[in-house]
């Protein structure tokens, strides 16, 4: 059976774990020092002591990089693409390293497994899977109601598309013949059309949709434009920013951003409860909003994420959406999952890698 290791950096941690087929054999969380992490002053300059941290806990594992077959990384932020399973090359690593529009952890996914191959004897290739940067809007979806913006397509489409495949194989049916509408409840929010394979609409959390755990998600547009015209003054450009991407949604209301803590509270506050049934009423109507994108043709609804783990929340939210169709739970994230199954199709000759050459895709 194959042999695949999968590189997950996240912003205090880099998951790693060993996959022989579909089967996990080990899995770590390399947690990091955020006092050392501030110390770098760009993301891409942890790649060092990422890297060595790394290979410390594979020597730790007993793991031997010319004992794999693959390394599968999590996927940046390179320009738009298709989903799909890509070859990591130089020219990937390059535009990671120099050219990618957005600082974010998952740029050294790429970089640290291409080194470990590259520095190797055996040299396995390097996959990553559906990266941030997929983009498969249909047209429509971008209009964003004046011509000088527009919306983008950024979302876990990792965890959306694992889900999305297991949901096909419980209802026996092909992934490419599937639509669903796919609501990832984490610590970001977004909710998706995925029609035939093609996320096909999604909500940005820091820019639409629900309000979330501290992030705002849509807001009256003329009266927030008083506000910030009102405390211009008074906050930077990136301190407004923060106020609605970081410190938003469920931490403003109440003081946490811990669902669990919220949900518990609400069970004497009214406050805190209409607060909570808020934000299950908002992602229901996302929810719904998704699914007439689709036409109302839909196999399932899939609620995945860490938020699915409280019952009494995802309760809340099935109540609004149950004549929409069947509702699936896939609680907690899948990305290491999909990214060794995304390497495994590869290596099975199930479906073919694709190339990215800067802005173009083969």
């Amino acid at each position: 059976m194959k042999k695949i290791l999968v590189i997950y950096p996240d912003w205090n941690v880099t998951k790693i774990a060993l996959f022989e087929g579909e089967n996990k054999l080990l899995e770590k969380i390399i947690t990091h020092d955020k006092t050392i992490l501030l110390t770098y002053e760009s993301i891409i300059d942890q790649f060092n002591y990422r890297k060595k941290q790394v290979i410390h806990s594979l020597n730790q594992l007993c793991i031997s990089i010319n004992e794999l077959d693959a390394i599968a990384a999590r996927g940046g932020v390179l320009s738009p693409m298709p989903s799909g399973t890509y070859i990591v090359n130089e020219t990937i690593v390059d535009y990671l390293r120099t050219k990618s529009p957005i600082e974010h952890p998952a740029n050294l996914g790429a970089l640290i497994a291409f080194d470990l191959s590259e520095t190797s004897n055996k040299k396995p290739p390097v996959f990553m899977t559906d990266p941030l940067s997929v983009d498969e809007f249909v047209p429509e979806a971008r209009i964003a109601g004046v011509p000088q913006l527009e919306r983008i397509s950024r979302y876990n489409a990792l965890n959306m598309k694992t889900v999305a495949r297991y949901a096909s194989n419980k209802l026996k049916k092909d992934y490419w013949d599937c639509n669903f509408v796919i609501a990832h409840l984490d610590k970001h929010i977004s909710i998706g059309a995925h029609r035939k394979g093609l996320m096909i609409d999604v909500t940005y959390p820091f820019d639409e949709g629900p309000f979330g755990l501290h992030t705002t998600g849509d807001l009256p547009l003329v009266d927030l434009t008083t506000w910030i015209f009102k405390h211009m003054n008074e906050y930077s450009e990136n301190e407004i920013k923060k106020r609605f991407i970081e410190n938003g949604g469920l931490l403003a209301y109440l003081g946490t951003s811990e669902l669990d803590e919220a949900v518990e509270k609400g069970i004497t506050d009214k406050n805190a409860k209409l607060i909570v049934e808020a934000m299950a009423y908002q992602i229901a109507k996302e929810i719904g909003a998704m699914a007439a994108v689709l036409g109302g043709d839909i196999d399932a609804v899939l609620l995945t994420g860490e938020i699915i783990n409280n019952e009494c929340f995802v309760r809340l939210v099935k109540n609004k959406i149950a004549k929409l169709g069947i509702v699936m739970l896939y609680p907690g994230s899948y990305e290491l999952e999909g990214l060794a199954y995304g390497a495994l199709r590869v290596l099975y000759q199930l479906e073919e890698f694709l190339v990215w050459k800067g802005e173009k895709v083969t």
